[in-house]
C-alpha cells in the first residue's frame, strides 16, 4: 500500500488543477470575443428574409407592427396610475424624447444595479411614477408601448454599453449564449455563429441579433417580444424555457445587442 502523499504535493496539485481551469475558461472567453462577427460581416436578419417578407417590413401600410406601434402611441398619452400621468407627461412627444433610447438598452438603472430591459424599464416607470399596476410580459399593452418606443429609434445604430456593472451581466450572457443546453445539446452559437446562410427547413438561418424586436412573426401571427423569441430557441433545443422577467434574458439580450453593435433598429420588424 502506497504512502499518502504529502500535503504540500496535495495542495500543489489542487492549485494547478484550478489553475488550469482558469486558463480553460479565460481561453473560452477570449474566445467567444474573438468569434464575435466583425462590423463588415454583420448581416441584420432583414438580409435573410425572402422579397416578400422584405417588401412587407419595409411598407409601413402593410408591415403589421405597425398597428401595435399606432397602439402604443394612444396609451403613451393615456393617464394611468393613481398619479393619473401618461407616459407623455413626463417625456413630453415621444418622436423628440424617445429618439435613440432603444438602442441603448438591456442598460443598468442607477438607482438600483440591475441590468434592465426595454421592457422591464417600462414597467418600472410605470409602478414608480405612475402608480400603476405593471403589464405582463408580452401582454398587449406591454408589446404596444415597447414597439411605439423603439419605433422612434428605427435606423439608429445599436450602442449599449458593457462597462462597470453592466460587465458581469454581459459575462453572464455571453456564457450563456455559448453553453450547450437541452436535449439537442446546442448552443446559440452553433445555429448563428457557424451555420448563419444555410437553410434549416424552410428558413434561412440568420445570426440571431435583435435588432428588429418586438416583431412581427409570421409563425405567431402577432408581435412579440425578444424574450419570446428566445424561449423559443429554448424549446428548440428542447431545453428548459426560464420564466419571463428572468434575469438571464436580460444578460443575454444585453450581450445579443453588443454582438449586434452598429446594425440600425428595424422595429416593428417582420420575420418568418
Amino acid at each position: 500500500m502506497s504512502a499518502p502523499a504529502p500535503a504540500y504535493r496535495l495542495v500543489a496539485a489542487f492549485l494547478i488543477l484550478n489553475l488550469t481551469a482558469s486558463l480553460v475558461v479565460a481561453a473560452g472567453h477570449a474566445a467567444a470575443q474573438e468569434r464575435a462577427i466583425s462590423l463588415q460581416r454583420l448581416k441584420s436578419g432583414f438580409e435573410f428574409l425572402g422579397p416578400d417578407l422584405k417588401a412587407m417590413q419595409e411598407d409601413d401600410f402593410a408591415n403589421p407592427g405597425m398597428l401595435w406601434v399606432e397602439r402604443g402611441e394612444k396609451l403613451w398619452n393615456t393617464p394611468a396610475g393613481t398619479e393619473g400621468k401618461s407616459c407623455a407627461s413626463c417625456h413630453g412627444d415621444a418622436r423628440a424624447s424617445m429618439k435613440g433610447v432603444a438602442a441603448r438598452y438591456p442598460a443598468v438603472d442607477a438607482a438600483s444595479g440591475r441590468l434592465q430591459t426595454l421592457e422591464a424599464r417600462i414597467n418600472h416607470s410605470r409602478t414608480e411614477r405612475q402608480r400603476a399596476a405593471p403589464w405582463r410580459y408580452d401582454s398587449e399593452e406591454l408589446l404596444s408601448i415597447s414597439a411605439w418606443i423603439a419605433h422612434q429609434s428605427r435606423g439608429v445604430p445599436i450602442r449599449v454599453s458593457i462597462d462597470g456593472p453592466a460587465r458581469a451581466r454581459f459575462a453572464a450572457g455571453r456564457d450563456f449564449y455559448y453553453r450547450r443546453s437541452g436535449q439537442l445539446n446546442l448552443s446559440c452559437a452553433h445555429c448563428h455563429e457557424l451555420h448563419w446562410g444555410k437553410t434549416l427547413l424552410a428558413e434561412r438561418i440568420s445570426q440571431g441579433h435583435p435588432n428588429a424586436f418586438p416583431a412581427y412573426r409570421l409563425e405567431w401571427q402577432a408581435l412579440g417580444s425578444l424574450e419570446r423569441r428566445l424561449r423559443a430557441c429554448l424549446s428548440g433545443v428542447r431545453a428548459q424555457m426560464l420564466p419571463y422577467g428572468s434575469p438571464l434574458y436580460a444578460d443575454l439580450a444585453l450581450f445579443l445587442a453588443w454582438r449586434a453593435q452598429g446594425l440600425p433598429l428595424e422595429a416593428p420588424g417582420v420575420r418568418r
